[in-house]
C-alpha cells in the first residue's frame, strides 16, 4: 500500500510539473497578405522577439510562451473566423491587426469567447470610442490623438491653406478625416472638399479619378487618409499628376514600412504622425527601448517600426499583467491593466481605465530628403520629428468620450 501511495504521489508530481510546463499560446491575428502586409510582417517580428525574451526569463507564470498566427488579409469577416480558430486552439489572449474594422470585429468575437483582444495598428476613434468594450485594449494612438498633434503643427506652419481630402471609405478613414478637419478648422467642404475611395479593393483608376479632381482644385494641401499599400499606390499617382511638387502631402498615419515600399524619393516631405520611431528611445532616454532597437536590428537587419514596437509592447504588457495578477483569467487581467502606468520603449504610458486607450506621447513627423536618408547605415532613417504632444493632451477627455458614446447610443461605461 505504501508503495502504491508513493507511486501515485510521484505520478501526481510528474503530472503537475508537466501541466506547469505546458506552453501558453498567444494568438496573432494579423495581415500576412493584402494592402497592409508590410505592417503585418513587422508585428510578427516584434511579437517573436518579445516571446523569445520572456521565455529566456522563464516564461509567464512558470510556463513558456508560443505564438500561433492567422492571416486576416485586412478583412473583418476573415479576422472573426480566425478568432474562433485561435480560441479553439487554446489561445490565452489575442492581438494584432492593421485595420480598425478588423480590430473592432475581432475584438467583439474575442469578448464572446472570453478572451482579451489587443489592437496593434487600429487608429479609428471607434475602436475605443463608440465600439469600445471591456475585452478590447488599444496599444496605439487614436485618430483624434493623431489629429491633435498634426493639427497643431499644420496650423502653425500652413495657416489658412486650402485642403483636399482623399479618404479610405471605412471606419479608420472616416474618423481620421473628421478628426483632422476639426483639428485644422477645415470642416467647410465647399472650401476644403473630400472624396472617398473603396476599402479594401481600390483600383488605380479610383485613385487617378480622385486625385485628378484634387489637381483641378485650388487646394494647397493634399490629405491622403490612406494606409499601407493604398497610400503607396496613391502617392505614385500623385507624382504622375505632379501633385507631389505643387502641394504639401499629408498622411495622418505613417509607418516605416510605407516609406520603405514607396521609397524615400517619392515620400520625402510628406507630413504625418507616428506613436513611436526607432529614434525615440534615444531621445527620451529609454534603456529598454534602446535594447529593443539594438536586438531587433541585429536579428532582422532592419530597424523596428512602430508596428513592431506595438506588438512587442503588447506581449510584454500582457505578460506583466499576468504576473501581477498571478492569473491568465481575462477578468483578472482587465483589473491588472486598467489604470496601469509603465515605461517600456518610450516615456510614460498608461492603459486608461474608462476606455482602455493607451495614453502616450504622439509625434508629428516629416519624411527626410532621400540624400539624408542614404547617409544612415541601413538607409532607414526616414523620419524627422517636428512636433510632439503629451498623451494626456492628445487623448479625448472622459467628458468627450462619454459624449461620443451617448451620441452613438452606447452606455457611458465599457460593457
Amino acid at each position: 500500500m505504501k508503495r502504491l501511495t508513493a507511486t501515485l504521489a510521484l505520478w501526481a508530481g510528474i503530472t503537475a510539473c508537466a501541466h506547469a510546463a505546458e506552453p501558453i499560446t498567444l494568438g496573432l491575428n494579423y495581415p500576412r497578405t493584402g494592402p497592409y502586409k508590410e505592417e503585418g510582417l513587422a508585428q510578427m517580428r516584434g511579437a517573436l522577439l518579445a516571446i523569445d525574451e520572456l521565455n529566456a526569463q522563464g516564461g509567464v507564470l512558470g510556463r513558456p510562451l508560443r505564438l500561433s498566427s492567422r492571416d486576416t488579409a485586412s478583412r473583418p469577416e476573415k479576422a472573426v473566423k480566425n478568432v474562433d480558430k485561435l480560441a479553439d486552439e487554446g489561445a490565452a489572449m489575442l492581438f494584432g491587426g492593421a485595420s480598425s474594422a478588423v480590430a473592432i470585429a475581432a475584438g467583439k468575437r474575442a469578448r464572446e469567447r472570453g478572451l482579451l483582444y489587443f489592437g496593434t495598428l487600429t487608429y479609428s476613434n471607434d475602436t475605443t470610442g463608440k465600439d469600445g468594450q471591456r475585452y478590447l485594449f488599444r496599444e496605439c494612438n487614436s485618430a483624434w490623438m493623431s489629429a491633435r498633434v498634426l493639427g497643431q503643427y499644420l496650423a502653425k506652419t500652413l495657416p489658412g491653406k486650402r485642403y483636399f481630402y482623399v479618404t479610405a471609405d471605412y471606419t479608420w478613414g472616416t474618423t481620421s478625416e473628421s478628426s483632422l478637419r476639426q483639428a485644422t478648422g477645415t470642416q467647410d467642404i465647399a472650401r476644403h472638399p473630400g472624396l472617398k475611395v473603396p476599402f479594401p479593393g481600390a483600383r488605380l483608376g479610383d485613385y487617378h479619378e480622385r486625385l485628378s479632381q484634387a489637381a483641378a482644385s485650388q487646394a494647397e494641401v493634399l490629405v491622403l487618409v490612406l494606409f499601407g499599400e493604398d497610400l503607396v499606390r496613391a502617392m505614385r499617382v500623385a507624382e504622375d499628376l505632379g501633385l507631389t511638387q505643387r502641394m504639401q502631402i499629408v498622411a495622418p498615419n505613417l509607418t516605416q514600412g510605407i516609406v520603405e515600399q514607396a521609397g524615400p524619393s517619392l515620400m520625402q516631405g510628406v507630413i504625418g504622425t507616428e506613436p513611436w520611431t526607432w529614434r525615440v528611445p534615444e531621445l527620451v532616454g529609454s534603456e529598454a527601448g534602446k535594447a529593443f532597437v539594438r536586438d531587433f536590428t541585429e536579428r532582422y537587419q532592419v530597424y523596428p517600426s512602430s508596428a513592431a514596437a506595438s506588438a512587442y509592447s503588447i506581449v510584454h504588457q500582457w505578460a506583466d499583467a499576468a504576473e501581477r495578477a498571478r492569473s491568465l483569467d481575462s477578468e483578472a487581467l482587465i483589473k491588472a491593466l486598467e489604470g496601469h502606468s509603465y515605461r517600456l520603449l518610450k516615456d510614460q504610458q498608461q492603459w486608461r481605465a474608462f476606455d482602455h486607450q493607451n495614453v502616450q506621447s504622439v509625434y508629428a513627423v516629416r519624411v527626410k530628403p532621400r540624400a539624408e536618408v542614404m547617409k544612415d547605415a541601413l538607409r532607414q532613417d526616414y523620419f524627422e520629428i517636428v512636433h510632439q504632444l503629451d498623451g494626456a493632451q492628445a487623448a479625448p477627455s472622459l467628458a468627450e468620450w462619454q459624449a461620443e458614446r451617448q451620441a452613438a447610443g452606447q452606455p457611458s461605461t465599457l460593457q
